[in-house]
């Protein structure tokens, strides 16, 4: 099998690391696409050392996507892809050498699948380890990953997925919302509808939280924005399930996801509170959007004048 390794770019200050991670691998059937997203910076400078590699190749797009449609670039690493299998990972993140490794045992052991995890570390921008996510079990369904993102998986992103190159293409790429915000969620629930998800047993991937990064973005509007879109593409994922012909634990799952989903998205709504600051006004206009959630308005005015004290 042949893996697809995509980094839609734009910052160089970790790119080289991210880089030298793929190349690092001890799983030799890969593919680096690297596309820059018309960056102000010189990232060919930084890539070039790694093209007499023929399994690296380097793309610039002629016009910026922008973070608030940074999928865009995503779908466009995609449309370059020549493997069987790809993976999204950000210009400042790492694969440990064992990834690619990981997800061939992983693969080879359930081949049906369109998506698989890979156990990830939390780094910061010195590579210290600044935090785990929680263990998984070796193979999941789409309702207990739901359940579980929604209830104690609070670090999970776009790079730690592995995807079917195939199932991606035939379901328009990676399902875009602003910023991103919530794209990685969507995508791989909807991955998982039918036959599941697997999950490496080894840590092999390290995401990188950084001030410099979109998951950073002060822009709560546009966060909210995609969180409720989000949630609508849940709501109806979870509407069009008939329990009858659930699993004993799947059916259990979908018993006690309402209440994990608005616990889970109440703690999104916080991020309005840097909207209604330069417009106190709008405090309303969310509350209104919001009301889906069944956020309570004393709680809402509680978040407003807690934060006016930050």
């Amino acid at each position: 099998m042949k893996f697809s390794i995509t980094i839609p770019a734009y910052k160089g200050h970790f790119l080289k690391e991210a880089i030298d991670s793929v190349c690092r691998q001890t799983y030799p059937d890969w593919e680096l696409i690297i596309v820059d997203d018309c960056s102000p910076e010189n990232l060919l400078a930084v890539v070039e050392p790694f093209l007499s590699n023929e399994r690296v190749h380097f793309f610039r797009n002629d016009k910026n996507c922008g973070a608030v449609n940074v999928v865009d670039n995503w779908n466009i690493c995609l449309k370059h892809c020549t493997g069987d299998y790809v993976i999204c990972m950000g210009d400042d993140d790492c694969m440990l050498p064992c990834c690619l490794e990981e997800y061939r045992k992983l693969i080879e052991v359930y081949p049906d699948l369109n998506v698989y995890h890979a156990w990830t570390e939390i780094i910061d921008e010195n590579n210290a380890t600044v935090f785990i996510q929680q263990p998984r079990p070796e193979r999941e369904s789409a309702l207990s990953l739901l359940w579980n993102r929604w209830n104690s998986r609070w670090y999970q992103f776009i790079g730690d997925f592995c995807y079917k190159t195939s199932h991606l293409r035939d379901n328009n790429g990676y399902y875009k919302l602003p910023l991103a915000w919530g794209s990685d969620d969507v995508t791989a629930v909807r991955a998982a509808i039918g036959n599941g998800i697997a999950n490496t047993q080894r840590v092999c991937f390290q995401y990188r939280d950084n001030r410099q990064s979109i998951t950073s973005s002060k822009n709560a509007r546009i966060k909210l924005e995609a969180t409720l879109l989000a949630y609508q593409w849940f709501r109806h994922y979870l509407d069009g399930l008939v329990p009858s012909t659930l699993s004993y634990e799947d059916r259990c799952y979908l018993a006690c996801i309402d209440s994990v989903c608005k616990k889970y998205y109440m703690t999104m709504g916080k991020d309005c509170m840097e909207d209604v600051h330069g417009n106190p006004f709008r405090m309303m206009f969310w509350y209104k959007q919001l009301k889906c959630f069944d956020f309570p308005m004393k709680v809402f005015i509680k978040w407003y004048f807690g934060s006016l004290k930050n």
